[in-house]
């Protein structure tokens, strides 16, 4: 059972990212832009990819300091462009540009993003007890709901199968297969993050 894992985990970036942060419940706003950002650069890519470009990422868009990436003028969006560390498509730059704007004005708001987002499941995580990865959904009603939320608050790259991706990764939702040894420990911290 120790060695029981997720069957989507298939090399040392996976599983890094499986076993300390994948499905445990985060509250950290800085933490939740940066995971809404690259959600939305994954579209059409594997989460993989955007794995190994993390670090890219965070050194391109200032840590995912969201003040600062709602600041972004067009040199940023060019130099940006510019970085073969990332994803160069103009359409996610832009997109992750205008929502940082939309994540301030959640949080001027609401007080902060976390108290917005995590209202989607009523402040707690959903438990499911999948069995196998053909059983996880890639969306859900809940996913729908923020996805058309979101975009009538200008966000972009927000789609259902995103938004349900994001809720997967922040722990809003833990879909950890049962057998996996990281199931039982998303649970346990539920309220550590």
């Amino acid at each position: 059972m120790a060695n029981c894992i997720c069957a989507w985990v298939h090399d040392e970036f996976d599983r890094r990212y499986h076993d300390e942060e994948w499905g445990k419940p985060c509250h950290d706003d800085r933490h939740l832009f940066e995971m809404l950002i690259l959600e939305g650069f994954q579209a059409g890519l594997s989460w993989n990819t955007i794995l190994r470009k993390r670090e890219n990422f965070r050194k391109a868009f200032d840590n995912f300091h969201v003040e600062k990436v709602a600041s972004y003028q067009e040199d940023d969006i060019q130099r940006l462009l510019q970085d073969s560390g990332i994803v160069r498509n103009r359409l996610k730059i832009r997109g992750a540009v205008k929502n940082a704007k939309a994540f301030l004005l959640i949080q001027k708001e609401y007080g902060s993003f976390d108290r917005y987002i995590w209202s989607f499941v009523n402040h707690q995580p959903i438990i499911n007890a999948y069995t196998s990865p053909k059983e996880i959904p890639s969306s859900t009603a809940v996913s729908d709901h923020m996805s058309k939320e979101l975009k009538k608050r200008g966000f972009t790259f927000v789609g259902t199968t995103i938004c349900y991706s994001f809720m997967q990764a922040v722990g809003m939702v833990n879909d950890h297969e049962a057998h996996c040894r990281e199931y039982q420990n998303c649970i346990s911290h539920q309220h550590d993050f």
